[in-house]
């Protein structure tokens, strides 16, 4: 739309018909952004603190406690082991804050999801523009956390700047399955604390994020292998500092976290599909 800003010179009916059509999800995208926009300072502010405060404390505080035990968590210092997998982790629990209470009120309070639809926009153009605009904060977190460890002197492999495509991919492994979900609830309860408190909050400490998974209990370990939060981890290690993984092992990594995103995007899709037709 900005070439008929530009110009002056609107678009015909029927083709302002097929340009929605064909790129309303990117529109819904940037009418997102600009809403995100008036709240701006604060998703900044808590995007260099979180991982600020993290690196600190885990990276810093209680890796000067490991290296002076035990000398190294996978033959490197454990900053070089945590930092990449808190990365992942904030993308995750960021997620949880942007597509719970967000997507309800879109359909309940502020609405904004229904003049969208009432136009020319499909429902999976608005299911998937929300989605896709909350991405870019995944990136945005992403490059924070990166240039923090880069100031915390982290070395890294040449393989680093996957990492800005590998934060988001985990935030959205999780949040495209909890967006859908979310879009099937009409009224506010306790399911969104629910979920905070007993799925993010386990997964953020069971998932090998401290620890590699492998010196936990084996009857503990699957809660990694089902957590966009292990997969991210494990995939930003290798990116981050090269840490070896078998190719087959990558495969894993990558499918599963495409495969929820896969079938978060189609489920969001039918969810937001049945409200707004409701």
């Amino acid at each position: 739309m900005t070439d008929t800003v530009y110009t002056g010179r609107p678009h015909s009916a029927m083709e302002a018909a097929r340009r929605a059509k064909r790129f309303g999800w990117w529109y819904f995208t940037e009418h997102y952004l600009r809403q995100m926009r008036r709240y701006g300072w604060p998703i900044i502010v808590s995007d260099i603190g979180q991982p600020l405060l993290y690196l600190i404390a885990m990276g810093i505080g209680l890796g000067k406690l490991v290296d002076a035990s035990s000398g190294t968590v996978e033959s490197v210092a454990y900053l070089t082991f945590v930092a990449p997998a808190l990365l992942v982790s904030i993308s995750v629990q960021s997620s949880a804050t942007e597509l719970t209470y967000p997507v309800m009120s879109g359909f309940n309070w502020q609405r904004y999801y229904f003049a969208p639809h009432a136009g020319p926009l499909a429902a999976w153009h608005v299911s998937f523009g929300h989605l896709l605009a909350v991405a870019f904060r995944f990136v945005l977190q992403a490059a924070i956390t990166t240039s923090l460890m880069w100031l915390f002197g982290y070395n890294f492999a040449a393989t680093w700047p996957l990492l800005l495509i590998i934060g988001p991919l985990a935030g959205l492994a999780f949040g495209a399955p909890l967006q859908a979900y979310a879009a099937t609830l009409k009224t506010e309860g306790t399911e969104f604390s629910t979920i905070q408190r007993f799925v993010v909050m386990p997964l953020f400490l069971f998932s090998g994020t401290f620890f590699p998974l492998s010196v936990m209990p084996a009857y503990l370990q699957w809660i990694g292998w089902l957590s966009p939060i292990w997969h991210g981890a494990e995939l930003a290690r290798f990116a981050a500092y090269g840490k070896e993984i078998s190719g087959w092992l990558l495969a894993v990594h990558v499918a599963f976290l495409a495969a929820c995103i896969g079938v978060g995007i189609v489920a969001a899709a039918r969810s937001y599909s049945k409200r707004l037709t409701s």
